[in-house]
Parts: structure tokens; sequence; C-alpha cells
């Protein structure tokens, strides 16, 4: 049988113990990074923060599947490169830990794979040169149910969503749309989630979900990112020059 190899908490000096000790509630923190000096400096830069602490630390995907099974964690802070040749490893995660919110540290913004990550549940795509204190407050966003996508993400975004709107053209007439429904969706493309919307129009969170299935089957569309783009590139709404705005608020609540 092989033997995991997870470098663990528990396992460091009773320093760094003490060091990254935290105070209950605290934003619970696992490490994925083949670099070792790598994770050994996060690591430093959390255990100066009393509401983030590193539950876990691994060196693989594999380590890291184990990792999420047995430490209990809400972030997982993701090395890029460790993914790979592995396309499924974002849905494995999820699937072994659903409520985790996934962030991937990349090199390089590649435009398929930057918004393929999106696509597949990645909570945020940051710079591994990203600055300590950009990085506790992406940590934060994250953890309070936020997604972060930063100006160049947003446009890759677009670009995509906006070809794939293009696609979507028919030549039929589009689809008519009710009160209620362009109610909603000029709500989602003010980055409002599920719950205000419901307030807002004074009915209940289970109801706007319902219409808003309604509305993806009607556009043909996938997500609220797509529905945002889809209605930008028809005219449905209006954007006033401002689609990178709306699309930024819309990624920000694309899970709700």
């Amino acid at each position: 049988m092989a033997v995991i190899k997870m470098d663990l908490l528990d396992e460091v000096p009773e320093s760094d113990v003490q060091e990254s000790a935290a105070k209950p509630g605290a934003i619970r923190v696992i490490l994925a990074d083949s670099q070792a000096i790598y994770r050994v400096g996060i690591r430093k830069v959390f255990a100066l923060e009393d509401d983030v602490r590193v539950v876990a630390q691994a060196d693989s995907i594999e380590n890291l599947h184990a990792a999420v099974q047995r430490y209990p964690s809400d972030v997982v802070l993701l090395e890029g490169g460790m993914l790979t040749g592995t396309a499924n490893a974002i849905p494995e995660l999820l699937r072994l830990a659903p409520n985790v919110k996934i962030i991937v540290q990349a090199s390089n913004n590649d435009e398929s794979h930057t918004v393929e990550l999106y696509r597949r549940g990645v909570r945020g795509i940051i710079s591994r040169a990203i600055s300590p204190d950009l990085l506790v407050k992406c940590i934060r966003k994250i953890a309070g149910g936020e997604t972060w996508i930063d100006n160049q993400s947003v446009n890759l975004v677009i670009e995509a969503y906006r070809s794939q709107a293009a696609a979507l053209v028919s030549p039929r007439t589009q689809p008519r749309l009710s009160p209620k429904e362009m109610a909603i969706i000029t709500c989602i493309t003010q980055g409002k989630r599920n719950k205000e919307i419901a307030y807002q129009l004074g009915t209940t969170e289970q109801v706007i979900k319902n219409y808003l299935r309604k509305i993806y089957d009607k556009l043909g569309v996938s997500d609220r990112l797509e529905l945002a783009l889809y209605c930008l590139h028809h005219k449905i709404i209006q954007g006033d020059g401002e689609e990178e705005s709306i699309v930024a608020n819309v990624a920000k609540t694309a899970s709700r």
C-alpha cells in the first residue's frame, strides 16, 4: 500500500503552531503547493492574522484530496501548476468537500484556462506575486461567500461569454420575457443575490430560483454570467458602456 505523505500543521515546530493559533471561528485554510518554501512563506503571512488558520498542507493533488477529507476547511489555496494534466481536479475536490472554496494561484493568465477554472467552480484566481495584504483580503472575501475576480480576468470572461453569446444568435424572434422576469434580470446585473432579489420583489428565494431556471431555459443560457452577456448582446438590457462593471457584479454572485 502506498503511503500518503502529507505535511500537516501538527507536524511543524511548536513555535510555528503557536504562531498559527487562531480564535474559534477563524477561516480554516489548506495550503496546496508543490514548493515547500512557498508554503512556509504563506503560513507565516497567515500567522500574523487572528482570523486565519492553516489546518493542513499538501504537496500534490492526491495529498490534497486526502487533506480535504480529513481536515474540515473553508478555503483551499491551490498552486495552479498542480492542476496540469488533471482536468477533473477541481470537480473532484468539490465532490469530496462541497463547501470548500478554492483559490488558484496562477503564474500566468491563459484565457481559456482562466475561464474554464471559473466555470468549474473556482472562486478566485490570483497571481503568485500577489502582495500579502491583498492575499489576506482575498481569503476573507472568498470565505465570506464572494467571488474574487480582477480586471484582467473580467476582460477574459467577457470575451469568452461574448463569443458564446454571439453563437446563440438565432433568426427566430427572441423569447418574450415577462415584467417579473425582466425585473429579476435587472437585479442580477446589479450584482444582487437571490435572497436580495426576493426581498426587493416581495417573494421567496425559492420562487426566484424557479424563475431563473425558466429564464435560462427561455434564452438557452446556463448561468448568471451567460444571462448577463446574452442580454447585453441582444440589447435586452442596456449596459450604457459599463459592460465590465456589470460582468464583475454578476461574477461576484455567480454561485448564488
